[in-house]
């Protein structure tokens, strides 16, 4: 269990990350917020993909990882529209 919920917060920081990378310009939001909107991203993205039908495949489930991307940097961009902190 513990070892499940480090995975998903090392994880949802990685995708937190890669989310603000895909993004033009510096978003001004705290590393931890990243790493929270990077793990609801990934929760939702891998939502997403078993929706889909590719949640779980043969090695690297990289249709997963990238919805859930996707998904995170619009949580980057619909925090920033909500609080007012825009992309510089």
């Amino acid at each position: 269990m513990i070892g499940n919920i480090i995975g998903i917060i090392i994880f949802g920081a990685i995708i937190g990350v890669l989310a603000r990378l895909v993004l033009p310009g510096k978003q001004n939001i705290s590393g931890v917020l990243t790493i929270v909107l990077g793990i609801a991203g990934a929760l939702i993205g891998y939502w997403l993909a078993g929706l889909l039908g590719v949640g779980n495949t043969k090695g690297i489930d990289w249709i997963r990882d990238l919805i859930s991307v996707i998904v995170a940097a619009v949580l980057v961009v619909g925090y920033g529209s909500i609080t007012g902190k825009k992309t510089a």
